[in-house]
């Protein structure tokens, strides 16, 4: 009996998924496990492997086709199966995806609730583009950025060009990196915008003084995201100045030792001291939720990682059972496949804490906004060398500046307290996160 190939739920908001590329041609022999095709979110790109070792028939789902999730895409037949196309009164020459059941949430769990899983799950609110080919029902829902190849969304940010104003030369009218390249800036003049902004844009800047670069998904879903912490989440702040000599000193130490097979960073130590202050202070290693305050066994650290247009945060797991160098690899390859938009969904979920590090930009001193739903996010600011009294007499010392947001809902001022102390303690000593 022939094998649905189901187009899966990735992000928890998602309703539909775009195709972004079939890895296999239609008809070919496929292994299970191996990638078929991969799904475009807003976030990522992730691929989709086959359920079933056989022989695959790909529907109307091709690239750029936006289809609600649970639909069948392609049709695997195993051996002794004639491969071809299932039946639909939509299409004439192949099958149209089909939807299967829709997924219901959790018992037990609130609306609000589901909806806390942060910058990554919320769903785009960008502008709905025209149908490329006349009316194709997968291309009517395609918004602008869908249509585009995530090179194409990145080469047009670059450039400064509106995504709306290039016409795809890709299947099904899909916008390529090419139809990027070949197009040309285009400045928006006050009387082309539009919304309840326009009025006021128009009285306070002059004709022809600007130019509008659209919203793309992430931007809007960050903004969406940052503006709904910052409304509900009750902000409180705690900061403290840390001494970080020793860990200097053992850093260059071990990258020393380790030459080619590794290289720390501060941040490194960092990721592992908050990780296990968590650990000591474990009523700071919760989230806030309408069902209840989650208590979390594990220290799951996220870590925002600046990309073109935006950020991730994605979360190392587990991270007080980690040495600093598979602390260190593992945020390297985070790091890696976040600036690619390579993560998947299960990178950056989750998590009870972060660290936003502005050092290396030369910032002292910052404040944070934390990521629902995690509860606590810590602000880093650069390491500077200053003089210090110690004993009445003057010592140099290189201070790191430290701030600590808290969700008031889950953690109180003396519990953020503490877990600020128990950083404080780990980094400035760093052999105290050996025992």
């Amino acid at each position: 009996m022939a094998t649905e190939v189901i187009l899966p739920r990735v992000d928890m908001d998602m309703t539909t998924g775009t195709i972004g590329k079939w890895h296999v041609e239609d008809g070919a022999t496929v292994k299970k496990g191996q990638a078929i095709f991969e799904i475009e979110t807003d976030k990522s790109a992730m691929e989709i492997e086959s359920p079933t070792d056989g022989v695959i028939k790909i529907g109307d789902a091709k690239v750029g086709a936006v289809v609600p999730i649970g639909s069948v895409v392609a049709m695997i037949f195993g051996a002794g199966e004639t491969p071809q196309a299932a039946t639909s009164t939509n299409s004439s020459s192949s099958f149209s995806p089909r939807e299967k059941v829709a997924d219901r949430p959790d018992e037990g769990l609130t609306a609000s609730s589901i909806s806390q899983v942060g910058l990554a799950t919320s769903p785009s609110t960008a502008l709905r583009a025209p149908s490329p080919n006349g009316g194709r029902a997968t291309n009517e829902n395609a918004n602008i950025d869908q249509r585009a190849t995530p090179l194409a969304r990145r080469l047009a940010h670059q450039k400064g060009i509106s995504l709306s104003a290039i016409k795809g030369s890709g299947p099904h009218g899909r916008i390529v990196a090419e139809d990027v390249t070949n197009a040309q800036p285009v400045k928006i003049a006050p009387a082309q915008v539009s919304g309840p902004d326009a009025s006021t844009i128009r009285a306070m800047y002059a004709e022809g003084s600007y130019e509008i670069k659209p919203l793309d998904a992430m931007r809007r879903t960050i903004a969406q995201r940052l503006t709904q912490s910052k409304q509900t989440v009750p902000h409180f702040y705690l900061s403290a100045t840390c001494i970080i000599d020793q860990l200097i000193a053992i850093r260059t130490r071990l990258n020393a030792h380790g030459g080619d097979a590794y290289k720390l960073s501060i941040n490194d130590f960092i990721i592992k001291a908050l990780a296990l202050a968590l650990q000591q202070v474990p009523d700071a290693n919760v989230t806030y939720t309408d069902v209840g305050i989650l208590h979390h066994r594990a220290s799951d650290v996220g870590v925002a990682v600046s990309v073109e247009g935006g950020l991730f945060t994605p979360v190392i797991r587990s991270a007080e059972t980690k040495s600093l160098k598979q602390i260190s690899s593992e945020m390297k390859d985070l790091a890696a496949r976040a600036k690619a938009r390579k993560l998947q969904p299960a990178d950056y979920q989750g998590g009870s804490a972060a660290i936003s590090n502005l050092g290396m930009f030369g910032v002292e001193s910052f404040t944070a906004i934390i990521n629902p739903p995690q509860a606590t996010i810590l602000a880093i600011g650069a390491a500077v060398e200053r003089f210090i009294p110690v004993n009445r007499q003057p010592m140099l010392a290189t201070q790191m500046s430290v701030t600590l947001s808290c969700d008031h809902r889950a953690v109180d001022g003396a519990v953020g307290a503490r877990l600020l102390q128990a950083f404080q303690k780990l980094i400035e000593d760093p052999a105290l996160m050996l025992i």
